[in-house]
């Protein structure tokens, strides 16, 4: 696939990511689609903005997304003083939770498998 097309995915994931912000307040999409759905958005991005090939690519966005959920843990917008900054308590997150660890890995579990998938539909 084409790095424009990883962007174009990328865009779309990102406006399925704000209506999901904006108007699912359930305990099963939001929670768990919304954070399966960022790791994938940002794999793309990554994708169509660099030459890294998938398990590259695919383990730098898992890490990353680790470190950010860790920085949560820290409390990293209290040692801050950025409580009452709304970008960045939506971009960093407030909150440590292990099932943000798990949604991530789940999501970049399915991106390695559909890589792999359209490598071997070929």
């Amino acid at each position: 696939m084409s790095r424009r097309n990883y962007l174009i995915i990328a865009l779309v994931i990102l406006m399925m990511e704000v209506l999901i912000a904006l108007y699912v307040h359930d305990e099963l999409v939001r929670p768990w689609g919304g954070d399966v759905l960022v790791v994938v958005l940002l794999y793309c991005f990554v994708r169509g903005v660099t030459r890294l090939k998938v398990f590259a690519a695919a383990w730098a966005v898992l890490v990353f997304s680790w470190f950010i959920e860790s920085l949560q843990y820290l409390q990293i917008i209290r040692i801050l003083r950025l409580e009452g900054n709304a970008i960045a308590r939506t971009i960093i997150g407030t909150t440590f939770s292990w099932s943000d660890i798990v949604a991530y890995t789940l999501g970049i579990v399915l991106v390695v498998v559909v890589e792999a998938g359209k490598k071997h539909a070929l």
